[in-house]
């Protein structure tokens, strides 16, 4: 390890005076293992200087920016998981702040690589620190909380882990985004509890009877958006006969939000009416939808819209959009993209692929093309199969960089690791037997 990268900690296996907590402990190693006198300090003080170091791993720089150098060194692997522990420490802190910045800092780093072993041996204390934050916590450590419980599920992937994970948090995420008095960036954030929940929420934007033409925006739109968008991605796994009953009751309420005079609020109402209509020729090829006519009019009106009272960048952004809707609806037609990642291609093809493909890349950021590597719950979600392990002769010829050189060769050990665990296990059975 480079010298400037090295730690002067003290021993991880002596105590920290005995008891210690866990949040102090945390705070002690990471302040680089400078003796100074100690001096007495009020509670306030010491939210501060664990804020301090905290902020240090809440900071993505911590885990991805120096990747490409460092990633590949003995220990690097150890030194993460070191810094986890001391952030899983800092959740139960008494400062909010340092409790949001710890939540940020687990959020940033398991959305930068992948840490399924890890996570797995620590997953109940993970969720019983992000219930804590959920029921007591403000508006921005409730976001936050939220947040690192999303990327939590990503990381173990579907099984029963990530169940019990929502079985515990879900009643709780449901509640908030149901309370008109909680904040709305909170309410805004996880909106994946049940269909109905969501529906009551952004239907709240349809036009209504006495109104004419024009859906106003409200302090709420902004979580109407988000819960269409999480309503939406939720349709796509239903079984036919739901999605069949709520086509039934949207489709023809739907349009309305496409005069809201919020751009983002027309983009999400006009991209989900593209997915709908994908859902429903799925289900039915000669599907008919009555009001047609009336419908392209305003797509095609939005996909040219000139209005000089609308932003530039507004307008940019919505007409290209509206022409793909526009094409999804009249066409069938869906403009494929191409994301790349590596050596690897994945090829969007259709508006529930790239719905899906959205959200997570929401949620994980800078992350997403690592995942998709890397990730086996991810790869099973786009039907990218196993993950890819390259020789190192074969690494060095393709030009990808060092950084994605090292994702190849992380997923080729956890491979290795889980045949030898499966295999130890196996071991273990027939030793039980005899």
């Amino acid at each position: 390890m480079p010298k400037n990268k090295k730690r002067n900690t003290p021993h991880r296996g002596g105590s920290a005076g005995g008891g210690g907590s866990g949040a102090a402990a945390a705070t002690a190693a990471t302040a680089g293992g400078q003796h100074r006198s100690v001096q007495p300090f009020s509670d306030e003080d010491a939210s501060i200087e664990t804020m301090s170091h905290c902020s240090g791993y809440s900071d993505p720089s911590s885990f991805a920016e120096d990747g490409p150098e460092v990633l590949d060194e003995e220990g690097t692997q150890e030194d993460l998981e070191y810094k986890l522990k001391g952030l899983i420490d800092l959740t139960l802190d008494k400062s909010a702040k340092t409790r949001q910045a710890a939540l940020e800092g687990i959020k940033n780093a398991l959305s930068s690589k992948m840490l399924y072993e890890f996570i797995l041996e620590r997953r109940m204390t993970l969720t019983d620190s992000i219930e804590r934050c959920l029921k007591k916590g403000k508006s921005d450590e409730q976001r936050a909380a939220a947040a690192l419980a999303s990327v939590l599920c990503i990381q173990l992937g579907p099984g029963i882990e990530s169940e019990e994970i929502l079985k515990t948090l879900g009643p709780i995420l449901k509640k908030i985004i149901c309370d008109g008095a909680a904040g709305i960036q909170v309410r805004q954030t996880e909106l994946y509890s049940t269909l109905e929940c969501l529906e009551n929420i952004f239907t709240k934007s349809y036009l209504k009877e006495k109104d004419t033409t024009v859906v106003c925006s409200t302090p709420n739109t902004v979580l109407h958006i988000s819960s269409l968008l999480a309503w939406t991605l939720l349709l796509t796994i239903c079984p036919i006969n739901e999605v069949k009953k709520k086509l039934e009751m949207h489709f023809h309420k739907l349009p309305s939000l496409l005069s809201c005079d919020d751009v983002n609020m027309r983009i999400a109402a006009g991209e989900s009416l593209a997915l709908l209509f994908e859902l429903a020729r799925g289900i039915e090829s000669d599907f008919f939808y009555e009001d047609m006519e009336s419908l392209t009019q305003m797509l095609r009106a939005l996909a040219t819209d000139g209005n000089k009272h609308r932003a530039k960048v507004d307008k940019r952004k919505q007409r290209s959009v509206f022409r793909d809707v526009l094409r999804a609806v009249e066409e069938r037609d869906f403009p494929t993209e191409t994301v790349k990642f590596g050596p690897e291609r994945m090829y969007i093809d259709c508006w529930v692929k790239k719905h899906t493909y959205d959200t997570f890349k929401e949620v994980l950021g800078s992350g997403m093309q690592y995942h998709l590597q890397s990730n086996e719950f991810l790869r099973n979600v786009f039907e990218l199969g196993p993950p890819v392990m390259l020789d190192a002769a074969t690494l060095k010829t393709m030009k990808i960089s060092r950084f994605e050189r090292h994702l190849y060769n992380s997923a080729a050990f956890k491979a290795r690791t889980k045949a030898r665990s499966k295999c130890r296990d196996k071991r273990a059975d027939v030793g039980e037997f005899f």
